[in-house]
């Protein structure tokens, strides 16, 4: 008996839900920034008074401000690769392979009637980006904006002081270890 022609009852939608749940994902990591008005308080900006002081500040800030950082380090990175576009290219051709190959995958790869397992797909897909990278420029523009990112993150929290945070959010900073 065939089905050809038949219409299935529910369509599945595999990508859709995947699409649902990484937006969740990063609504929820967006939900956890601090207030931007929190973090560029020019009157809390000041240097500290010893080295001490200066790596207490830095710890907290950093706890205090992750998710906010990620960004500022993220955004520095998209701006330093803008000057360079071939590098973005090559990025966003990787993650569309990336994406096309082992992500929105559901079913195996198959070439010819052979079967290739995901391990040997991350395994050729981390080789590739990994040459592709360093046979290009991409791996030294990506340092120096993760580089001039990073510099920007621990110069504001060498300079920001801790004394106004919020008392509620002190536990967790002063609990947790970097």
């Amino acid at each position: 008996m065939t089905t050809y022609g038949t219409i299935p009852a529910e369509l599945p939608r595999p990508s859709l839900s995947m699409i649902a749940r990484a937006r969740e994902q990063l609504g929820s990591i967006l939900g956890s920034r601090r207030k931007w008005e929190d973090m560029i308080k020019i009157h809390a900006l000041n240097l500290p008074p010893n080295v001490n002081e200066a790596a207490l500040r830095i710890r907290t800030n950093a706890v205090f401000f992750k998710t906010n950082y990620a960004i500022v380090v993220a955004l520095l990175l998209f701006l330093t690769l803008l000057l360079h576009p071939v590098s973005l290219i090559i990025i966003a051709i990787m993650m569309g392979a990336w994406l096309l190959q082992y992500m929105l995958r559901d079913n195996p790869l198959s070439i010819y009637g052979f079967v290739i397992n995901r391990t040997t797909i991350i395994t050729v897909l981390t080789l590739f980006t990994i040459t592709v990278f360093f046979l290009t420029d991409v791996m030294n523009n990506v340092m120096t904006g993760i580089f001039f990112g990073l510099t920007v993150v621990v110069l504001h929290g060498l300079f920001r002081t801790i004394d106004d945070l919020s008392a509620g959010d002190e536990k967790e900073v002063g609990g947790s270890q970097c």
